[in-house]
């Protein structure tokens, strides 16, 4: 009797042990699983901040004469794949301007494990609708087209702009809520209401901003956007419309963590963006609503 309760007992513990490794195995699974689409290191305060990230980066023009809708670009885009495929990003000039004037974004972002497109508009004085549709297209060319498409998640994609091509920004978002982030920098456009837009939306506006001021661009912009929306403000100090042409490290980290954020799902990029940054020598301003959801 001694020795059938003695099995009867190692049997259960096997079994509890069986169960218990099969629960260990399936949590680390999951949590494997959870976010497939994490690129790169941990990130630090460092990291975000610097002027290039981990991925080496590469790049490739692309002729206004090879496409349709807008004015060609140069794509910048990690050198390896050993990470298998990426996020992307659009990003537009502003009014009189070409792709030189927001260039820096470029290498900036896709060392940070995005494939990023500067392009240039059709003509410089489109406006901040026709803008938006060029993004949308650049977009189309970069995933169905492009030399580098078979790098691209097409399910991750975004839109960046600055002045009028950040009111194109918002113009592309409402029009493909698919869109997984848009950040208007400095953005300018005669709508001031998008309470349509249901992609998540970084709106960064300058304090010295005399000719999209905050007041009437920017700020509305962003209280506009639905409060459920997963959005923020960041209004930069001591700056000016044309801020967003120059290497930032206040655009760029914002910038990188939103990106990271939303179109890569990477919650390890959370801790900079919630609890809200605090006013600063570069930060006038922040808003937002935190947590942000999953």
């Amino acid at each position: 009797m001694q020795k059938l309760r003695t099995r009867l007992i190692r049997t259960g513990l096997a079994a509890l042990l069986a169960v218990g490794g099969i629960a260990t195995s399936q949590a680390v699974t999951a949590q494997a699983a959870e976010n497939p689409y994490e690129r790169g290191p941990a990130p630090t305060v460092s990291s975000i901040e610097a002027s290039r990230g981990s991925y080496a980066v590469s790049q490739t023009t692309v002729s206004s004469l090879s496409v349709s809708g807008f004015g060609g670009g140069t794509i910048y885009y990690p050198t390896s794949t050993a990470d298998g495929t990426f996020g992307a990003v659009a990003i537009s000039p502003g009014y009189t301007a070409y792709q030189s004037s927001i260039a820096w974004l470029g290498p900036r972002l896709a060392s940070q494990g995005f494939v990023v497109f500067t392009i240039d508009t059709n003509t410089t004085l489109d406006q901040p609708d026709s803008r938006g549709r060029q993004l949308l297209s650049a977009l189309d060319y970069l995933t169905q087209q492009s030399s580098v498409r078979t790098r691209i998640d097409t399910s991750r994609l975004g839109v960046m702009g600055h002045s009028m091509g950040g009111g194109g920004t918002l113009e592309a978002a409402k029009s493909r809520p698919s869109l997984q982030a848009a950040i208007p920098l400095t953005g300018w456009n005669t709508d001031k209401t998008w309470p349509e837009i249901k992609t998540p939306t970084l709106v960064v506006g300058a304090d010295g901003d005399t000719i999209a001021p905050v007041a009437t661009h920017s700020e509305p912009f962003y209280s506009s956007l639905p409060s459920s929306l997963d959005k923020a403000y960041l209004e930069l100090r001591g700056a000016t419309h044309f801020t967003p042409n120059s290497s930032n490290t206040t655009i760029a980290k914002y910038s990188i963590s939103w990106l990271k954020r939303f179109i890569d799902n990477d919650t390890r990029y959370e801790q900079f963006l919630c609890p809200l940054p605090s006013a600063s020598t570069t930060i006038a301003e922040y808003r937002g609503n935190c947590p942000h959801t999953s």
